[in-house]
Formats: C-alpha cells, sequence, structure tokens
C-alpha cells in the first residue's frame, strides 16, 4: 500500500486533488484508517488515476469524466483524445509565438516611428504569373505560415519531378474580410494536376519592391517599411503583394533572400 503522500508523488498530483476526486466518487482511496483517517492507496489504483488526470487535461467535467470511468475508457481513446489535443496544445503555441512576435514587431515600430528607413526600394512592374498553386483563406495572421510552408511541399511532391520547376518559390497576399488569402506556389506551364491548382496571377504595372533577408520571424518588419514608403510616395496598393522567395535555403533561414512586391496606383492615376 502506498500512502496519500507517496501515491500523490508518484502520480504528480496534491493531496488536495486526490481529496477531491475521493469526495466526488472518482477514486476512493483502498483504505482508511478508522483512527487516523489516514488514506492508502494501492499501486495498481495508479492506472484509474491517469485516467483522470488525462480527461481533465482533455477538459471533461467531473460527471462525464465518472460517466466514462463506469462505462470503462480504453486506451486508445485516451490515446486519440491526447494526440488530437497534443496537437491543439501545438498550434496555440505557434500562434502564441507568433502573435509575441508581431507585438514586439509593432512596439518596435511604435519606438522607431520618426527613423528613416535604411531599406532600398525600387519600382518596376511585375510580369503575369500561372501557378501551379494552392489557396487559403486565413483568418488570423499568425496562422499564415502553417500553411505557406506544408503547401510549397504539397505542390513540390506534384511536380517536383520537373526540371527547374522549384526554382522560383511565390506567395501572394490579399486581405478580404474572412481574413488573408493566401496564395503559395510556382510559375508552371504544364496541365492541372490532382493535388494543386492552377492560379493566374495579373501583370502589375508598377509595383514597389525592396529586399527582406533573412528569418522569415522578421519580415513583418520589412512590409511595414516597405507600406510606410509606399504612403511617403503618395500613392497606394493597387493589388495584391507578392513575396519572391529568391533564396530560401538553408533551413534555419540565416541567409534568405526574400524579394517583397508591392503593386501600387501611381499618382494621378485615380478619378
Amino acid at each position: 500500500m502506498l500512502s496519500i503522500g507517496a501515491f500523490a508523488q508518484i502520480g504528480q498530483v496534491t493531496h488536495r486533488q486526490l481529496r477531491h476526486w475521493e469526495a466526488a466518487g472518482l477514486l476512493a482511496p483502498a483504505h482508511v484508517d478508522k483512527i487516523t483517517g489516514y488514506r492508502s492507496y494501492d499501486p495498481s489504483q495508479l492506472r484509474q488515476l491517469h485516467r483522470i488526470v488525462a480527461l481533465r487535461r482533455l477538459g471533461f467535467g467531473i460527471d462525464d469524466i465518472a460517466a466514462m470511468l463506469a462505462e470503462g475508457v480504453t486506451t486508445d481513446f485516451l490515446a486519440e483524445q491526447l494526440r488530437s489535443r497534443q496537437a491543439e496544445v501545438e498550434r496555440e503555441h505557434r500562434v502564441a509565438e507568433a502573435r509575441l512576435v508581431d507585438v514586439a514587431r509593432r512596439l518596435r515600430l511604435i519606438e522607431t516611428e520618426n527613423t528613416m528607413s535604411t531599406i532600398e526600394y525600387v519600382e518596376k512592374p511585375l510580369p503575369a504569373l500561372r501557378l501551379a498553386a494552392r489557396t487559403t483563406v486565413v483568418p488570423e495572421q499568425p496562422d499564415i505560415a502553417g500553411f505557406v510552408g506544408p503547401a510549397f511541399d504539397a505542390i513540390a511532391g506534384v511536380i517536383g519531378d520537373v526540371p527547374g520547376a522549384l526554382d522560383t518559390p511565390v506567395a501572394i497576399y490579399e486581405p478580404t474580410e474572412e481574413g488573408m488569402r493566401v496564395t503559395v506556389g510556382y510559375p508552371y506551364n504544364g496541365e492541372a494536376q490532382e493535388g494543386l491548382e492552377i492560379a493566374e496571377v495579373p501583370a502589375a504595372g508598377t509595383a514597389l519592391c525592396g529586399v527582406h533577408l533573412g528569418s522569415m520571424e522578421r519580415i513583418g518588419n520589412s512590409w511595414q517599411a516597405l507600406h510606410t514608403a509606399v504612403l511617403e510616395r503618395g500613392v497606394v496598393p493597387s493589388a495584391a503583394c507578392r513575396e519572391l522567395y529568391i533564396r530560401a535555403y538553408p533551413e534555419d533561414q540565416t541567409d534568405w533572400v526574400t524579394e517583397l512586391q508591392q503593386p501600387i496606383e501611381p499618382p494621378g492615376s485615380r478619378s
């Protein structure tokens, strides 16, 4: 038999939790001393304890847990639920990290509002593109990274055997009422195939372009600087912006080179 202290330590829970679950009828001690009231547990009860903790972590209430334990919770059920919850927590963690990066970026923008940008920009036309692509609408900005990489990988899995097909990855970003419409792909002249779509991107007569160097975590700073430059020129965006990944290796992104392309409407062109 195990004392309540030893049982709690092995199960990595508190005495209070054990007493709470005892009161709720989920996990009664194997023995309670009639004189001292000391509680003892059988090592075999750890199996029940782990199930209770897992179900609580999954968000189930006490009544639901009691019903599931009475019916018998299978190992396969718990494993499936925990894997699903693990994926959800990992996504929440990624979103939280992305939000922190965005907060830091916006704080830096506030602190440097009166500082001139050192990025050089050029105006040039952008060609029309026919892309082997994947498109989605991302409700929240932090979720974009979770779509872009896997989408590029999926497209590469379809057309990667074509020589030169993966040389020029492109991403298109267009704000909509539902969120950010993201299209990623590679210039492609072949036929449509299962696993990808064909996206036609119109040419732009003039675009303001700049270069972002290094990690994509900081690309928001470069975009904000470019859009500030757009306003300083007295022009406005005229179409979805593009990212052209000139160098997308090594994996740690330290040497990545990304051209930012914002189509613009020249002064005087609006009625």
